[in-house]
C-alpha cells in the first residue's frame, strides 16, 4: 500500500492518536489538524488524501472546504452523515459513515427505553415519591408483541435480536426489502403504513436523508396503535416535532422514548425543544447518549480506521453515502 496522508480534523486524545498510529503503522502519514497553526492548515489540507472527521462543519471553515482538492475519501467517526456540507465539497470524494460502529449499545438503549415505558417504571417511581403505592397498575409484556423497526442496518438488526429474545415478532423496513435476519416481515418505505400500523413498538433507526426527513407526521402517527411505544435513536427531524407533541398530548396511552432531538449541541450548539416534551408523563428522554458506553469511542475509531485501510487497498469501504440522498 502506497504511503497516503491521513488528516484527522477533530481534537483527539493522545491515546487515540497512538491507536491510529498502531493501526496504520508506517504505511500512512498522520496529521492532526488541531495541532496545526493557522498558516499550515491550507498546506495540510491540500496535501491530504483522506480525512477522518467527526463534525466537519465545525472543524473546517467554509473557505477550507475548497482546499480538499486531493482528498479521495472522508471517513466519518459518526454513524450519520446528515451534517456533512455536501454542496461545499469537491466532487468525486468518497464519503463513508461509520455504520454499525455503535449498534450494540444503541440496541440495548432501545430495549431499556422500551421496557421502562412498557413497565411504567418512571411513573411508578414518581408515584411512590409522592407516597402512592399503586400495586394494581397494569404493565405491558413484550412477548408476542410486534416490533416494527424502521431502518434495518446495524442498529436495527442488533435491536431485532434483543427484541426476539423477549419473544417479540419483527417487522422491518430497509432500502432493499431483503434481509438474512429472521423476521416476520421485511419491506421498504413503501410498506411503512403496514409496518407501523401493525406494531406495538416502533423503533426509528433510519439515517436522516431527503427521503426520511419528516417521514413520521400527523398521518403516520395516526396509523399507529393508540397505545404504541415509539422509540427514536436516529435523528429528531425524521419526526414532525409539533405533530408528535400533539399526538402524545391527545393520546396519554401512546408512549415515546426520545434519544434523538430536533435541536442538539452537535449541530446547533445548544439543546432546546419547541414543545415541553419532558413535562409529559408518557415521554422518556435521554440526551442522545444511547451509544455512550466505556470504550465505545475506541471501538468507533478502530472501525473507522479499518474502513480507511480497506479503501486505501482498493477495496470497497462500507457505509458509503450518496450525495443525491442529502442534497
Amino acid at each position: 500500500m502506497e504511503r497516503h496522508h491521513l488528516v484527522v480534523t477533530y481534537t483527539i486524545s493522545e491515546a487515540k492518536r497512538a491507536l491510529l498510529k498502531e493501526i496504520f503503522g508506517e504505511e500512512v502519514r498522520l496529521s492532526f489538524l488541531a495541532d496545526m497553526p493557522s498558516g499550515l492548515r491550507e498546506q495540510t489540507l491540500v496535501g491530504a488524501s483522506v480525512l477522518l472527521s467527526w463534525n466537519l462543519p465545525k472543524e473546517l471553515g467554509p473557505g477550507e472546504l475548497g482546499w480538499l482538492t486531493n482528498v479521495r475519501m472522508i471517513q466519518l467517526l459518526s454513524a450519520g452523515a446528515d451534517h456533512v456540507p455536501f454542496t461545499g465539497l469537491p466532487p468525486g470524494i468518497v464519503i463513508a459513515s461509520n455504520v454499525g460502529a455503535y449498534a450494540d449499545p444503541m440496541a440495548e438503549h432501545v430495549l431499556a427505553m422500551t421496557l421502562a415505558l412498557a413497565k411504567n417504571l418512571s411513573r411508578g417511581h414518581q408515584g411512590m415519591a409522592r407516597g402512592e403505592f399503586n400495586q394494581s397498575r397494569l404493565n405491558r409484556r413484550l412477548r408476542g408483541c410486534v416490533c416494527g423497526i424502521l431502518g434495518f442496518g446495524g442498529i436495527g438488526r442488533a435491536t431485532a435480536r434483543l427484541m426476539r429474545a423477549l419473544g417479540a415478532r419483527i417487522y422491518a423496513v430497509n432500502t432493499s426489502g431483503r434481509t438474512e435476519e429472521p423476521v416476520e416481515f421485511i419491506g421498504t418505505l413503501n410498506d411503512l403504513q403496514r409496518v407501523i400500523s401493525s406494531s406495538d413498538v416502533v423503533v426509528i433507526s433510519l439515517p436522516l436523508t431527503k427521503a426520511t426527513r419528516g417521514l413520521i407526521g400527523k398521518r403516520e402517527l395516526e396509523w399507529m396503535k393508540p397505545n404504541a411505544i415509539l422509540i427514536n435513536v436516529a435523528r429528531g427531524d425524521i419526526i414532525d416535532e409539533g405533530a408528535l407533541y400533539a399526538h402524545l398530548s391527545i393520546h396519554p396511552e401512546f408512549l415515546a422514548g426520545i434519544d434523538a432531538w430536533w435541536i442538539e449541541p452537535f449541530r446547533s450548539g445548544e439543546f432546546c425543544t419547541n414543545y415541553p416534551f419532558l413535562t409529559l408523563p408518557n415521554v422518556l428522554g435521554s440526551p442522545h447518549n444511547s451509544a455512550m458506553v466505556p470504550g465505545i469511542t475506541d471501538e468507533g475509531t478502530m472501525r473507522a480506521a479499518e474502513n480507511i485501510k480497506h479503501f486505501l487497498k482498493g477495496e470497497i469501504p462500507v457505509g458509503v453515502v450518496r450525495r443525491e440522498d442529502y442534497i
